[in-house]
Parts: C-alpha cells; sequence; structure tokens
C-alpha cells in the first residue's frame, strides 16, 4: 500500500518516533530504504547481522516525496526502529506473503529472511508479487534470529 510518508503510525498515542536529523546521508539513497548511524553520516546496510538498523524517510517539511532520492551529502532522517510500528519500506524483487519474516538485503532493501538472518521485520501490505524497490508496509519485529532448519 503505496502512501506518501514512511512512517505510518500508529498516530494516535501521541508518540513521534525518535530520528536522527543531524547527519548527511553517504549516498543517493531513496527513503524507506535501510540505513546506519556512523560517526559522520547515515551509510547504507545490506545485512541487519551486526547493526543497528534504521530506516531512511523522507524530508516532508522539505517537500521531498517518497519516491524522491536524496543527493548524497544532504542531510538526511532516519528513524530508529521500535517493535510493533508500522513503516513503509523498499523490498527486493520477490513474491512476499501475509507476515512474512523479512530481513536486511541488497540496497538497504528488505528480502525474505531465511535460515541465520535476522528478522527485522513482517510484511504487512497485501500480499503477492512485487518489483526491486517498491514500497511496502511492514511491521518492526523483536528482531531474532531464524534458527536453522
Amino acid at each position: 500500500m503505496a502512501g506518501n510518508v514512511i512512517y505510518r503510525g500508529p498516530v494516535t498515542t501521541g508518540w513521534q518516533p525518535r530520528t536522527v536529523t543531524n547527519k548527511p546521508v553517504a549516498g543517493a539513497y531513496l527513503p524507506g530504504t535501510f540505513v546506519e548511524e556512523t560517526a559522520t553520516t547515515l551509510a547504507q546496510i545490506t545485512t541487519a547481522l551486526g547493526k543497528l538498523p534504521m530506516i531512511l524517510g523522507n524530508l516532508d517539511f522539505k517537500d521531498q516525496d517518497v519516491a524522491t532520492a536524496y543527493t548524497s551529502g544532504d542531510t538526511g532522517l532516519a528513524y530508529h526502529l521500535e517493535p510493533g510500528q508500522v513503516y513503509q519500506a523498499r523490498v527486493a524483487a520477490a513474491t512476499y506473503a501475509k507476515d512474512a519474516p523479512l530481513t536486511i538485503g541488497a540496497a538497504g532493501r528488505l528480502t525474505a529472511a531465511t535460515a541465520a538472518t535476522p528478522v527485522v521485520a513482517f510484511f504487512s501490505d497485501t500480499p503477492g508479487a512485487k518489483s526491486a524497490g517498491d514500497l511496502v508496509d511492514v511491521i518492526i519485529a523483536n528482531t531474532y534470529t531464524v534458527p536453522a532448519a
């Protein structure tokens, strides 16, 4: 379900998500991809293993929509993830089922979690085939590692 914001809620609690807003992005990244905060930048990540993942938001107060990439060096907005919160995130090309466990993969996009990978979110959108880079609703997981079979 595409929308015009990355943070989806819940908004009825009066709670605002914690953000990092004082670091430049280290590349031309799209909102809805996963990053980590380094000493000097927000850098895209391709795994959740050993990382504190954050999701890159859009600067709606600067009229940036969710389809517009940051320019490398722009000041970014990244959300700290908290279990149960709903975000729009970009996914890898695949077919997704409702509540499927997801991990971070190439280009900072979510992909299906497999054995020994950390689950960071659950698919919470219309099930079916998605193209690379599509935005979908996800619910942030209380991160755990998929057990080996």
